[in-house]
């Protein structure tokens, strides 16, 4: 009897199923890589083209120092702009979901910013903000601002109407209503915005600091890439360009695991489902 879960059909499924997981995206990127190697090599195809996955290491390895340096000042232009698109979202969204004639004035504003691309608009930001690594802030956040604000305000006012009906008939405190139906009910909402404004804060860092044409020690991956370009330096170029992809994957997996820890006990979306 003590072994019995360990031979239990849904746990070896699980475990399976966590292991083919990691294993098989894995295998999948290496043949990619092994392909793109033995094509690169039996092609001859120059290196100022396309260089192979081992010369882009060996160009990562080398320039490890000025590309680590570069892709900090990237993932904190990513966070802070991530950090105040939350805060600003989350709040706005929240007066939006309890005032609708101030949803109804504003949200336009909000929908005018999302649909005007940051590469248009971030040249009048750089020549009004002086500080550029503010002006990246701005441009960054506007990116990703839109997806947390629309998200948490259908989250809140999505509540079934037969509980909010129970918590009026009981007369729940607003910060019950808030605590206890309002906030469950937008969570799933907003961690689905916290997934896609993750990439779009990256998004938005790298555009603009393309359009602003950086250079210098404290830039990021954005101005290396244009870096390499310019001096015709393609493996370096492709090394911060992997970073880069890199860096966007970490985020992705940091948001999904925190929906899964936010979620997966209680809603639907995360559940694992048997059979």
């Amino acid at each position: 009897m003590p072994d019995q879960p360990q031979t239990d059909p849904r746990i070896l499924r699980e475990r399976k199923e966590r292991r083919l997981r990691i294993v098989m995206p894995i295998t999948a990127i290496l043949l990619a890589l092994g392909l793109w190697e033995f094509l690169v090599w039996y092609n001859e195809v120059p290196h100022y083209l396309i260089p192979a996955p081992s010369l882009i290491a060996k160009t990562l390895v080398e320039d490890w120092a000025s590309l680590m340096q570069s892709a900090a000042f990237t993932v904190k232009l990513t966070l802070m702009s991530l950090a105040l698109a939350i805060v600003g979202g989350v709040a706005l969204g929240m007066l939006f979901a309890l005032s609708r004639p101030l949803e109804m004035s504003l949200f336009p504003f909000a929908v005018i910013m999302q649909v005007t691309p940051v590469i248009a608009i971030a040249p009048l930001i750089l020549i009004y903000v002086s500080n550029t690594f503010v002006a990246l802030l701005i441009c960054a956040w506007i990116v990703a601002f839109f997806p947390i604000l629309s998200n948490t305000a259908i989250g809140l006012r999505s509540a079934d109407h037969n509980l909010r009906d129970l918590f009026r008939l009981y007369q729940a405190t607003p910060w019950q209503r808030l605590r206890y139906l309002l906030i469950p009910s937008a969570l799933p909402y907003f961690m689905a915005a916290l997934k896609i404004a993750g990439g779009l804060a990256l998004i938005g860092a790298v555009v603009a600091e393309f359009v602003a044409g950086t250079a210098g020690q404290n830039t990021g991956l954005a101005s290396r890439i244009l870096e390499s370009s310019f001096r015709n330096e393609i493996p370096r170029m492709f090394a911060a360009l992997f970073l880069v992809s890199l860096l966007g994957v970490v985020i992705f997996l940091i948001t999904s695991w925190l929906s899964r820890a936010v979620l997966g006990h209680w809603h639907e979306s995360e559940i694992k489902r048997e059979g």
